[in-house]
Order: structure tokens, then C-alpha cells, then sequence
């Protein structure tokens, strides 16, 4: 993983970083060690993002992996 490269590099390290932060054997090392305001944070930050880059459709189906309609 390297950063600050480019942004092609950028955009493939950050898929790397985050497969591996959220690997079940750092999370449920790590999750349990964290403050109540590092878990919000984290939160925030993710929902955030989400937010400001996806549709409702796409947060349904990419992230809570549903299908959702609009009726």
C-alpha cells in the first residue's frame, strides 16, 4: 500500500487498507479495545462518505447488500 503517489495508486491502496482493517481477525481484536466515542467516530466518518457519494439505491444494495425500490 502506498499513497500520495497518484491517485490511480490512491484509489487501489485504499481498497487494500480497508479489506484489511476490516478483516474479522484485526476487527474483533481491535473493536473491543476502542472508546465509545472512536466507535462513533468511525461511524461518522463511514456514514458520512456514504452519504455524500451514494444514492439511496446504491446504500441499499452495496453496503446493506438489499434490493431496494422506490415505489
Amino acid at each position: 500500500m502506498y499513497f500520495g503517489i497518484n491517485r490511480v495508486t490512491d484509489e487501489q491502496s485504499l481498497v487494500t487498507f480497508l479489506q484489511s482493517f476490516s478483516a474479522d481477525r484485526l476487527t474483533s481484536a481491535l473493536v473491543p479495545r476502542m472508546t465509545e466515542q472512536e466507535i462513533l467516530q468511525v461511524v461518522d466518518l463511514l456514514t458520512g462518505i456514504m452519504k455524500n457519494h451514494l444514492s439511496g439505491d446504491e446504500y441499499h444494495t452495496l453496503f446493506l447488500g438489499e434490493e431496494h425500490h422506490h415505489d
